[in-house]
């Protein structure tokens, strides 16, 4: 019996060896290839309340007062999302002529829409917030003193490409 598992052992070996590991596919750049971000079905409360996190830290450090997760907010922003895939560009007018405000007062929401972040990427939302920090007006919008509210929402295509929307309430 020994003999029989020593002799299966050495072959998975020797298999083992002949195989070759995959090597990253490298960019133009010389850099390797980002590999597709993947969102699962269960993640969401997950990835919501991560990017609820980060904001708030960088709220907090900048001075401003935390914001709270807003279901009507969350459902503005995953209709542009999906909106935004459809019309295959991201921009802050959807397919009917609607603005951010309106999609934000369609969804119920009784405050002030602040601003809205959108992006098409097949970044992470923590790579997507830290792109968004390093431009001003996408800065502000996530800086606002005045708001109280988030909501966050993204679409994923099957390829892989994410459409991520945030809007900010006060």
């Amino acid at each position: 019996m020994a003999r029989i598992f020593s002799l299966f052992l050495i072959t998975a070996l020797g298999l083992a060896a002949c195989s070759e590991l995959s090597a990253p596919q490298i960019g133009p750049d010389g850099k390797p290839l980002p590999k597709v971000y993947r969102i699962r079905a269960g993640d969401t409360s997950k990835i919501q309340f991560n990017m609820v996190d980060s904001v708030n830290s960088l709220r907090t450090a900048a001075g401003a007062s935390e914001v709270t997760l807003s279901s009507n907010l969350n459902a503005a922003a995953e209709t542009h999302s999906r909106d935004m895939a459809k019309q295959n560009r991201p921009w802050h007018f959807g397919s009917d002529g609607s603005s951010p405000i309106d999609r934000v007062r369609r969804s119920g929401y009784q405050g002030q829409m602040l601003g809205e972040n959108i992006s098409e990427s097949y970044e992470t939302e923590l790579e997507t917030l830290a792109a968004w920090m390093e431009t001003a007006s996408t800065r502000d919008v996530i800086l606002n003193r005045r708001a109280r509210d988030i909501g966050f929402s993204w679409y994923q295509e099957p390829n892989g490409k994410i459409w991520w929307t945030m809007l900010m309430g006060g």
